[in-house]
C-alpha cells in the first residue's frame, strides 16, 4: 500500500469557544496537530472533547475562533465539504450499514467517484473501470486494518471489535490526510484495545497521515499519542508530551482531585 508522498498539512485550532444556551462547551480553545503525529484530546466527562470533535468534523460551528488545514479554513463549511478536503471522522457508537464489509467500504470510496450517475447507471467502460479500482483500493485498506478475511463477510456477523474496525477502515477509504478517532477502542476487552492500538500505528506509519483521537483508555493514549491536549469545563488545562501531561498538577486535580503525582492518571 503505498503511502502519500507529501506531509499532510497541519490542524490548526485557534480560540475556538463554543456556546449552547449560554453555556460555554468551548473556552477560546487553541492547539495544533503536526504533520503526521497522533495527536489525543483528553479530559474527563464533560471536558468538551467531543464538542471539538464536532467542530473539528464541520458538525457545529463555533461562535468565535478557526480551524485552519494548511491554508484552508475550515470554520464555517459543510461536513461533506470538510470530508472531501481531507478530514475523516469515526464516531463513538457504531454505524454500519447492512451489506458486507466491502460494501460498507465502498460507500467510504463514493465521495471520490469521477463516474456519473448515468455513466454508472449504464456501465459504461470507464465506470466499471473505476469502480474496479476502488474495490480494489479498499481491499487494500481492509487488509491493512485485518479486515481481509472478512472482507466478504455481512457486517452484523462480526465481532464488535471487527464492526468497530469496519468504521475505522471506511473512514480511510476516504484517503484522509487528518483522521478523527472518536473512543476507537470503547467497549473492547483488552485484546481487541491492543490490536486496534496497533492498527492506528500501522495507519499512521504506512499511509503518512495525521490522527487526532478522543480516548478513556488513559493507556492506549500514554502508548500512542505525540501530543496530548487536555480539556477541563471546555478550557486547555495543559498541553505537551504524554510524559509531561501526566505530571501537570492541573490535570492531577482535573482526573484525581489531587496534586500529587500518581503513577496511572494518564
Amino acid at each position: 500500500m503505498t503511502a502519500r508522498t507529501t506531509a499532510p498539512p497541519e490542524l490548526e485550532v485557534r480560540d475556538v469557544t463554543v456556546r449552547f444556551a449560554g453555556l460555554t462547551a468551548l473556552d477560546e480553545v487553541s492547539f495544533t496537530v503536526a504533520p503526521g503525529s497522533v495527536h489525543a484530546i483528553i479530559g474527563p466527562n464533560g471536558a468538551g472533547k467531543s464538542t471539538c470533535f464536532n467542530v473539528l468534523s464541520g458538525l457545529y460551528r463555533p461562535a468565535t475562533g478557526t480551524v485552519r488545514l494548511g491554508g484552508t479554513e475550515l470554520t464555517r463549511l459543510a461536513p461533506h465539504r470538510i470530508a472531501a478536503l481531507g478530514v475523516a471522522r469515526t464516531f463513538q457508537n457504531i454505524v454500519t450499514t447492512e451489506g458486507t464489509v466491502a460494501d460498507n467500504l465502498m460507500l467510504g470510496r463514493h465521495a471520490l467517484t469521477r463516474a456519473g450517475f448515468a455513466a454508472s447507471a449504464l456501465r459504461l467502460p470507464r465506470a466499471v473501470r473505476e469502480q474496479r479500482e476502488h474495490l480494489a483500493r479498499a481491499r487494500e485498506i481492509a487488509e491493512l486494518v485485518g479486515l481481509q478475511q472478512h472482507f466478504d463477510s455481512p457486517v452484523a456477523l462480526l465481532s464488535y471489535g471487527d464492526r468497530k474496525r469496519v468504521e475505522f477502515a471506511r473512514a480511510l477509504c476516504l484517503e484522509p490526510s487528518v483522521l478523527l478517532l472518536d473512543e476507537p477502542v470503547a467497549g473492547m476487552n483488552g485484546a481487541e484495545r491492543a490490536r486496534t492500538a496497533e492498527v492506528v500505528r500501522t495507519v499512521r506509519d504506512r499511509l503518512g497521515l495525521s490522527v487526532v483521537l478522543v480516548e478513556h483508555d488513559m493507556g492506549l493514549v500514554m502508548r500512542l499519542a505525540d501530543e496530548v491536549t487536555v480539556l477541563d469545563f471546555g478550557r486547555v488545562i495543559a498541553h505537551g508530551t504524554p510524559d509531561r501531561v501526566r505530571q501537570d498538577p492541573e490535570v492531577l486535580r482535573a482526573y484525581l482531585g489531587t496534586e500529587t503525582p500518581q503513577e496511572d492518571v494518564a
